[in-house]
């Protein structure tokens, strides 16, 4: 077997899988095929090894799959071929690529942290210029990343008017915040490490888990360095209430709360 012959037979496995999954993945496996397309563009050229590829299929939260073996400039190429409109997010490392789309449960609690990452704004009168899943990478240290989402807050002035952003010049998010409710096959903070991203906040299973970057590690904190030092890790308590009272009485209460905090009530 050619080494241009085992990419072709890999993702071919790869696709029949996909094919037998439930209909309920439709969408990503529209996404993953017009992936396949872009992969096989590249791998008519002779390539030093095959790639490997994992699906992980979650019905509840997220589906990922994984791709070892991939160029940065194939990944570049990948990104420019499959564009912005679209739901999955990729994340490279070293020559691992992975891909994942996620279902209501992940987008509905990252939803929730922005609501209260903008009551945080308001109150502490700080601009915010949120950026979404924006793509950040870097040719140097060889990683990108599309989080769940990013906020440019120290930063906001530097970007506000920006059509683009430049990592390169400092243009970093201030905040990146990511939703793992399934295991990711890569090492998320060593990613946002090399990137420069200095605060990181990881939220998974009904806990908050807040990180600020030192010395290239980001080390595990009680208090966001971003928003006056509160203790942000009570978050999840209010997410667990917009499932009783609903997003705009769980807004109202953690208004209420960071009032009491800032000793601002109103």
């Amino acid at each position: 077997m050619t080494n241009k012959m085992a990419p072709r037979i890999l993702l071919c496995l790869f696709y029949n899988k996909l094919r037998a999954a439930s209909c309920i993945f439709y969408k990503m496996r529209l996404e993953i095929c017009n992936l396949q397309v872009t992969i096989c563009r590249y791998f008519g050229r002779s390539i030093p090894q095959p790639i490997e590829i994992m699906v992980t299929l979650g019905i509840a939260s997220e589906q990922r799959v994984v791709l070892r073996n991939i160029s940065w400039q194939t990944f570049e190429s990948m990104l420019a071929d499959m564009g912005e409109d679209r739901a999955s997010r990729l994340t490279y490392d070293q020559g691992t690529l992975e891909i994942m789309a996620p279902q209501m449960p992940h987008e509905h609690w990252n939803r929730l942290i922005e609501r209260l990452i903008f009551v945080l704004g308001e109150e502490l009168n700080l601009e915010i210029f949120p950026a979404g899943s924006t793509t950040l990478i870097r040719k140097d240290v060889r990683c990108g990343a599309e989080p769940d989402s990013s906020y440019y807050i120290q930063n906001e002035a530097l970007v506000k008017n920006k059509s683009a952003i430049d990592l390169y010049n400092n243009q970093l998010p201030d905040l990146v915040v990511e939703i793992d409710l399934t295991s990711s096959s890569l090492d998320k903070f060593q990613v946002y490490a090399s990137l420069g991203v200095p605060e990181l906040w990881r939220y998974d299973d009904g806990v908050l888990n807040i990180y600020q970057l030192q010395q290239k590690e980001y080390i595990q904190c009680n208090y966001s360095p971003t928003f006056a030092q509160l203790p942000l890790i009570g978050i999840p308590r209010f997410l667990d209430e917009s499932q009783k009272i609903g997003v705009m009485g769980m807004t109202r209460i953690f208004r209420t709360w960071v009032r009491r905090l800032l000793g601002s009530d109103k």
